[in-house]
C-alpha cells in the first residue's frame, strides 16, 4: 500500500507497479469498443460501449470503463460487481421493490444473482470491477 507520508514507501510501489494497467481520465476517453444493444430490453435500445482495462487471464475477473445510452431492461448480474458512476442518471430496482438511484459520483456494489431492473434516464459511464 502507498503511505502518503512516506514519500520512500510511495517511491517502492510505484516502481513495482511498472505494468499496472492505468487509465487517466475516464470520462474523457473517447476511442471505445462497441459493445452492442442490451439483449433483455423492456422499452428503448440502450447501446454499450467501454473499453478493458484489464482481463484475469482466465476472464474470470475485468475491470473497465462501461457506457450505456438510454433505455429500460431486465438486469441479471452473475458475478460481483463493483461499479463508480461518473456520468448519467439511472435507476435499479431490485425483484424485491428496493431501488436504488444513481447519480454521477455514486458507488454502488452489485452482489452476484441480483436480479431486477434498470431505467437509464441519461447516457451513464461508469468504472466496474467484475469478479
Amino acid at each position: 500500500m502507498c503511505c502518503p507520508r512516506n514519500p520512500s514507501k510511495r517511491f517502492y510501489v510505484a516502481m513495482n507497479m511498472i505494468k499496472t494497467p492505468v487509465l487517466q481520465n475516464p470520462c474523457d476517453i473517447t476511442e471505445v469498443v462497441d459493445w452492442g444493444i442490451i439483449p433483455t430490453m423492456i422499452e428503448g435500445e440502450s447501446h454499450t460501449s467501454g473499453v478493458i482495462l484489464h482481463q484475469g487471464p482466465n476472464g474470470e475477473s475485468e475491470t473497465g470503463v462501461w457506457i450505456c445510452t438510454p433505455g429500460y431492461w431486465d438486469c441479471h448480474v452473475t458475478a460481483d460487481e463493483f461499479c463508480h458512476f461518473l456520468e448519467g442518471r439511472c435507476t435499479y430496482t431490485h425483484e424485491s421493490g428496493d431501488v436504488i438511484e444513481i447519480v454521477p459520483d455514486t458507488a454502488a456494489f452489485f452482489p452476484k444473482d441480483w436480479k431486477g431492473t434498470c431505467r437509464v434516464e441519461a447516457t451513464i459511464r461508469k468504472v466496474y470491477m467484475i469478479r
